[in-house]
């Protein structure tokens, strides 16, 4: 919520000690770690979906948890705040951590504030928020203005913990707002009162019960959109249309409504009123309007309107997990004949969500994203494909776009690997890394994109690891599983790691042997000491255990598999067949005999891995059954 104020300190003290031995008495294993992987943080859920421990849920009617029920202060600090409860949990940051900077623009925050009681702290805890900083001192309560970018940073080695509770308001917390001081402000008198532990029954907490509209109220839509449009910088000559265009949505919406509320029978004429509207407002560069709190009102407008004003069939997500129209599931196409070496992904047409959703994503229009275990051939096929006619690429591997955002880093993940989720493509981080491939792509002849949405066209290794991240950033996203051969894999992964020029993470923490090359792969401490056919062959098969998994977790029709022996033997019918398959025009000719890809380390040769056998062989029981479940794809 925005307030009049960064930050905002309440009269009222608690007895931090005795809460900090409530806490303490809580089992160390009732902790989960944040939502968003963001390291050394971790919560502690008091109040969620129906009470469920195991939820993060924002939605939904909450409840008291087993771990609230059995801190009796705790609820007597909430009741005492006199507000209507959302999720609230104990939130816990460890020494020399942080929550890095951010802006809490969706629909959840809207009306929400954020209360937190700091329990066990130490005077280097500071809070930043817009441009001011301040020290919460354990026992004290404070809100602070979400709409302004803020973090927070322990730079002590002693761990950080805060109730942190999440309310719409209620009289008493009103009461206590009215009579708060921001942080130095001189109130000759003011001091908090304290709110000391009371004997007696726990008192009884009011909780939410509503607070996801099926269909948006027009009388909500028109608030919303009055508040985003109020902050947008100054003097921007883009507002005047995009205004008048959102303004189209408002009258049409009430429109609508006053014929049928939320009836379920019309959602889908909200759905596509919402569809091109954002169109619409995309095409006006929305995404490029900055607002005074730095982030851009494309974003705001699809977390807070395009994203929430509309829930069908259930199917309403949190804002964290979907940042933008488009999150689709593709029709299913027809089965049809395709070469055994390709099995058939979605067709151009298969754009919709079974009738119930019809929007789309305004950026990227069905982003094709191919696969494979590292030298597998990718860079090969990827070079081909990018001469389709609508394909846009960044001209290589994307290594650094992604790793130069400091989330997505192995550091930022204790280094255990490569691997990222859909957890970690939090709303911030997806528009900036959505943002850097847009700049960035360019198509066959070398020309940027003249409009939108774009038809992109990626590979790097690493991704092999990120499915379920791409396949959240990117909702339409398409996935081309290239399968190769992995005798002739694990030799030239063995020269890779011999010629030293794929060398990924030199300085690996934690490890001793060779410097560190391709892709990081989960569990990669458990190979210190290993010899090199070792690592190769567990490095080939994590890799194709994870992505067959994570692509067996995706509608079947949103991923194809490709044979590299049926590429090189028929080049121009692997090429073609694929590209029909991912809705992309080929109309290039192949030559029999392919180039050199840019990462040959040497010529390729039928039969080269042959020299490496005896090493390769004595691995093979490592591999075969992940070699087995990848070809059994090929072949439908």
């Amino acid at each position: 919520m925005k307030l009049r104020v960064r930050f905002l300190q309440l009269p009222i003290l608690f007895d931090a000690a005795r809460l900090a031995d409530e806490v303490a008495a809580i089992p160390e294993d009732a902790w989960r770690p944040h939502p968003k992987n963001f390291p050394g943080n971790d919560a502690l859920p008091l109040i969620t979906t129906d009470g469920d421990p195991n939820s993060d849920a924002r939605g939904g009617a909450m409840r008291a948890t087993p771990h609230l029920l059995a801190c009796p202060y705790l609820i007597q600090v909430l009741d005492s705040l006199g507000a209507t409860w959302g999720r609230s949990r104990l939130m816990r940051l460890k020494g020399a951590a942080e929550v890095t900077p951010h802006v809490d623009t969706d629909y959840y925050w809207r009306d929400h504030m954020r209360v937190h009681v700091p329990i066990v702290t130490q005077p280097t805890v500071r809070f930043h928020c817009g441009d001011e900083t301040v020290h919460m001192a354990a026992g004290e309560c404070w809100i602070f203005d979400t709409w302004s970018l803020h973090s927070v940073v322990n730079d002590a080695t002693r761990a950080r913990i805060h109730l942190v509770a999440d309310t719409v308001g209620g009289d008493g917390l009103l009461t206590l707002m009215e009579t708060g001081r921001g942080p130095g402000e001189a109130r000759p008198g003011w001091a908090p009162a304290r709110s000391p532990p009371r004997d007696g029954p726990a008192p009884a907490l009011a909780y939410e019960s509503r607070n996801l509209p099926t269909v948006m109220t027009p009388w909500e839509l028109r608030d919303h959109l009055g508040f985003v449009l109020s902050e947008a910088a100054p003097g921007d000559a883009r507002i005047g249309p995009i205004s008048q265009t959102l303004n189209r949505l408002r009258v049409n919406w009430h429109a609508l409504w006053a014929q049928s509320g939320d009836d379920g029978a019309v959602q889908p004429q909200y759905a596509a009123l919402l569809t091109r509207t954002w169109e619409r407002v995309a095409a006006l560069g929305a995404d490029e309007v900055p607002l005074r709190n730095g982030m851009p009102l494309g974003l705001c407008l699809r977390t807070l309107i395009f994203n929430s004003a509309l829930s069908i069939a259930g199917e309403a997500m949190d804002a964290d997990e979907r940042n933008r129209p488009g999150v689709q599931t593709a029709r299913p196409v027809s089965p049809g004949a395709a070469p055994s070496a390709v099995r058939p992904a979605a067709t151009p047409a298969s754009r919709s969500t079974g009738g119930t959703r019809t929007d789309r994503d305004p950026l990227f229009d069905r982003p094709v994203f191919i696969v494979s275990s590292p030298r597998s051939g990718s860079s090969l096929l990827f070079e081909t494909l990018s001469g389709a006619r609508e394909a846009f690429t960044i001209g290589g591997e994307s290594h650094g776009l992604i790793e130069a955002i400091p989330e997505l880093t192995p550091a930022a993940h204790a280094w255990s690997s490569n691997r990222l989720t859909a957890d970690d493509a939090v709303p911030a981080i997806a528009e900036r890394l959505r943002g850097r491939y847009a700049a960035a792509l360019r198509d066959r002849d070398g020309r940027a994109p003249p409009a939108r949405p774009l038809r992109m066209l990626e590979k790097t290794p690493k991704n092999a690891l990120r499915i379920p991240f791409l396949a959240a950033v990117f909702p339409e996203a398409r996935f081309i599983y290239l399968h190769r051969d992995p005798r002739p894999t694990l030799a030239s992964m063995m020269e890779a790691w011999s010629s030293g020029t794929f060398r990924t993470y030199p300085q690996l923490p934690g490890w001793s042997g060779p410097p560190w090359s391709l892709l990081l792969i989960p569990d990669w401490k458990r190979l210190a000491g290993a010899p090199l056919n070792e690592i190769v062959a567990r490095q080939w098969t994590t890799t194709t255990r994870v992505l067959l998994d994570d692509l067996a977790q995706l509608p079947r029709e949103r991923w194809s598999a490709v044979s590299y022996e049926a590429f090189i033997a028929a080049p121009q019918t692997v090429a073609a067949t694929v590209c029909r398959d991912v809705g992309l025009t080929w109309d290039r000719t192949v030559g029999a005999a392919l180039p050199l890809a840019r990462n040959t380390v040497s010529a390729p040769a039928a039969g080269k891995w042959r020299e490496k056998s005896r090493e390769i062989e004595a691995v093979e029981a490592v591999f075969a059954e992940q070699d087995l479940r990848a070809r059994s794809l090929l072949h439908p």
